[in-house]
């Protein structure tokens, strides 16, 4: 028999944080881009590299920045932002509007040397509300970072950030239990939640070329 591997004609890479990485079976935690070969078609090859706890900072010390732009894939997607929002102190912190920008525009320059297509995608929702019951706004200033990025350099843009926050106020605070760990932990999904919004990443990536309209399931 031959391997999907074998078969596969087509790479995706993913770089990003925790929300985006492959977790352990038995961690109840699951990152979207474990789900995300399940809406795209059997000649894909998900390479799935995004590492818990890195920013755009930190993200290049792991060496998987290296195998991306060495991975021959044909599109990387790039989703950061959570940890680069934590506080100033903190190594993996950088400002929306300076190093997290820089870094970004970095990231797309040495993917398209590489020969691949970068595809920025920005953070997903954590499923935290406000007290007027929508989806809190604290990655707002990187969702936004990383659209004038995309916009300013003509890359690609899934805005995973806007879809998934439509979908937690559509669903409300009560509706989305079970889409994450825990009510303590409102950042990592479970498997229900990453099929989910991987859901949303691959409708979204459906769109950004016809040639990428292929990959993607009916």
């Amino acid at each position: 028999m031959i391997s999907s591997e074998t078969k596969a004609t087509t790479t995706v890479v993913l770089v990003g944080d925790s929300t985006m990485a492959d977790w352990a079976n038995e961690k109840p935690a699951r990152g979207w881009g474990q789900l995300l070969p399940e809406y795209l078609t059997d000649d894909v090859r998900v390479v799935n590299l995004a590492v818990c706890g890195m920013s755009t900072k930190t993200f290049p010390d792991t060496g998987n920045w290296q195998k991306a732009l060495a991975s021959g894939a044909k599109y990387l997607l790039i989703q950061f932002g959570h940890n680069d929002s934590h506080a100033p102190d903190k190594p993996e912190s950088t400002k929306a509007d300076g190093e997290f920008t820089t870094n970004l525009e970095r990231f797309v320059a040495e993917a398209r040397t590489a020969g691949i297509t970068p595809i920025l995608v920005t953070p997903v929702h954590r499923r935290m509300y406000g007290a007027d019951g929508k989806p809190s706004t604290e990655l707002a200033p990187y969702a936004a970072a990383t659209k004038r990025v995309a916009e300013k350099l003509n890359v690609p843009l899934i805005d995973l950030y806007a879809v998934s926050g439509e979908y937690f106020e559509k669903i409300g605070e009560a509706g989305s239990v079970g889409i994450t760990v825990s009510d303590v932990d409102r950042t990592h999904f479970t498997e229900q939640g990453a099929r989910q919004i991987a859901g949303f990443v691959a409708a979204g990536f459906k769109v950004t070329s016809p040639d990428a309209a292929q990959l993607v399931k009916p």
